[in-house]
């Protein structure tokens, strides 16, 4: 396995593809970084040469990613729930930000269903 920005990227793979097991690195932007390389991109990662990988690690080094780009993220949300803004509301009760609907849906933000039972009627 090849060893870049702290993630072991599967060797037996293309080399587009295990660019994207790196944390703020999609398809374009491997297909980016490859060229900028001058590594073919349908080549698999045990084929690349030492500097290949060199080569690859400084193209990856422009872009902020993995802790950088997490603890980024992390910030940016903070700010929001700071300043007290609509999505820092939403972030803070763990409800969907974006506009959708919740009464029917959203359970991967509201997480498993809380059941809230009848209040008993007195019988006369």
């Amino acid at each position: 396995m090849a060893r870049i920005a702290g993630v072991d990227i599967p060797k037996q793979k293309r080399g587009v593809i295990s660019l994207t097991y790196i944390f703020g690195i999609g398809r374009s932007r491997a297909k980016e970084i490859l060229a900028s390389a001058k590594v073919d991109e349908s080549t698999k990662v045990s084929d690349w040469t030492d500097e290949e990988i060199g080569n690859i690690r400084t193209a990856i080094g422009q872009y902020t990613i993995e802790g950088e780009l997490r603890s980024e993220t992390q910030l940016n949300i903070k700010r929001l729930m700071d300043i007290g803004c609509y999505r820092g509301v939403r972030h803070r009760s763990g409800l969907p930000l974006r506009g959708q609907r919740t009464k029917n849906n959203s359970r991967t933000r509201k997480g498993k269903r809380k059941t809230v039972a009848n209040k008993k009627k007195v019988t006369k």
